[in-house]
């Protein structure tokens, strides 16, 4: 088992405060993620086992949002919108910028598992592009001197 108790007991509580059961499987993707940081098929059965729906709808609401990873990733996982209104202000450019700092490719983490860079579709944050989301954080109005300024206070909590 890769679920601590713990996990289980709250997945089957998240599905007990909904009339569907469907309607918790995005709560229980996200119990699972912040147990494991990230998911997978081994994953996905074991909430399907735990909370008695069916695998493949875990599976393809677990593949369908980016903010769940599929492998392992950095202590600080970020993720760069690369939709329409972000690409239309400089997103490609502010991905190549993290990617010269970091000194990684997208897709990838740090040797120092500190850091791991991800380019996603929309975040929900047109108006403020670009953007990212690092965890459950979100930075907008993005420039290179902001992303300094960022990388600089995660580097600190590290």
């Amino acid at each position: 088992m890769i679920l601590t108790d713990e996990s289980v007991k709250a997945m089957k509580e998240a599905v007990g405060r909904y009339p569907k059961k469907k309607s918790a499987i995005l709560p229980c993707l996200t119990i699972a993620h912040r147990q494991i940081g990230h998911l997978n098929d081994d994953i996905y059965r074991e909430i399907a086992r735990a909370v008695n729906i069916p695998y493949v709808e875990i599976a393809e609401a677990a593949t369908f949002y980016t903010f769940f990873p599929k492998q392992p990733v950095g202590k600080h996982h970020i993720q760069v919108c690369h939709n329409i209104s972000c690409a239309l202000v400089g997103a490609d450019g502010l991905c190549s910028y993290l990617e010269e700092k970091l000194g990684i490719r997208k897709g990838e983490t740090t040797p120092d598992k500190e850091f791991s860079l991800v380019s996603v579709e929309c975040l929900g944050s047109c108006a403020t592009a670009p953007m990212m989301q690092v965890g459950d954080d979100f930075y907008e109005n993005l420039n290179r001197a902001k992303v300094d300024e960022i990388l600089s206070e995660l580097k600190e909590k590290t």
